[in-house]
């Protein structure tokens, strides 16, 4: 499915020249974004809305799909938050069949982050405003030779080649798209490492006692043991270490998650949870994204006073 010229550009001229609001300063707070795949086109509507209403945070973490939403928020481009999820998502170019039995990955994680990303291209990332925003920002992968959590901010990422290594790396999803290389370093998804694929100790690291979450499962979501872990070892064979990774992230991500419960019960936390996901991490139907999106933007808006109340209490 390839979008057409034409309408990307008018949307994003339309966004471009939308009246700018007054900075919202939340220098208390900090913003975890969890990944998900293209579930995060769910998630891309809370994105799209702290962009339109120019609301600013202390520290900023995301893990894979949400290492995008990451470096799209930061760059204040609405166009991109969206569209990365969305059109971006469903374009057969980048995504499906074709690339994985090109080689490329499921996800053409080459062109989907280093090449695309370019100024001479369809869907360009905006580096000069990126670096232009202060706020400091974590993303994390794991060395998949050594099953070490890495993680990456600002002091990591002088140009636009070096961020989008990094926001790739952070993205890779063992099996489904190629490892990728930094220093002669082979590099997986964060999500299987030391965080869980939920960015909050690293929040607490940088001295933070207040959060907002954007979480891409339900509020009842648990992640469950691994069935079949001699399939995982398998497929895995190359890195046996991040194969033991994954069968243990189960309980790893349901004890953060526990704890930002807890945070959330102590009133010192809140969590965007998504009340009606319907697609799965690897969908690139455009129609069920463009749905995935809607759904997201109708739960943004009900929740929206609440997130404000939250943002704006007392400190």
């Amino acid at each position: 499915m390839r979008c057409g010229g034409p309408a990307r550009h008018r949307l994003r001229t339309t966004l471009e020249h939308m009246p700018q609001i007054p900075a919202q300063n939340f220098d208390d707070v900090a913003l975890i974004i969890e990944g998900g795949g293209t579930r995060n086109s769910y998630t891309a509507a809370v994105i799209d809305q702290l962009i339109a209403n120019n609301i600013h945070f202390g520290w900023v973490g995301g893990v894979s799909a949400g290492a995008s939403h990451t470096v799209n928020y930061l760059s204040a481009d609405r166009f991109r938050t969206v569209s990365s999820f969305v059109e971006f998502a469903a374009d057969r170019r980048y995504s499906g069949i074709q690339p994985l039995v090109r080689g490329r990955g499921y996800f053409n994680a080459v062109d989907i982050y280093e090449t695309s990303t370019q100024p001479d291209q369809e869907f360009p990332f905006d580096f000069d405003t990126f670096s232009a925003d202060p706020t400091p920002f974590q993303l994390s992968a794991v060395r998949a030779d050594t099953g070490e959590t890495v993680f990456w901010g600002r002091e990591d990422t002088p140009d636009l080649s070096a961020l989008m290594k990094r926001v790739r790396a952070s993205s890779t999803m063992p099996g489904f798209m190629p490892i990728t290389y930094i220093d002669g370093h082979p590099y997986v998804d964060g999500a299987v490492g030391e965080t869980g694929g939920l960015m909050l100790q690293p929040a607490i690291d940088a001295g933070f006692t207040r959060f907002f979450v954007i979480a891409s499962r339900p509020r009842d979501y648990w992640r469950k043991e691994i069935g079949r872990p001699g399939f995982i070892k398998a497929a895995l064979r190359r890195f046996p270490t991040i194969a033991d990774l994954t069968i243990a992230r189960p309980a790893l991500y349901n004890s953060v998650k526990q704890q930002i419960l807890d945070l959330e019960k102590q009133g010192s936390a809140y969590v965007f949870f998504a009340d009606n996901m319907n697609i799965q991490n690897t969908e690139i139907n455009l129609k069920k994204l463009r749905a995935s999106f809607d759904a997201g933007m109708q739960q943004t808006r009900k929740d929206w006073p609440e997130i404000m109340s939250f943002l704006n209490q007392t400190r």
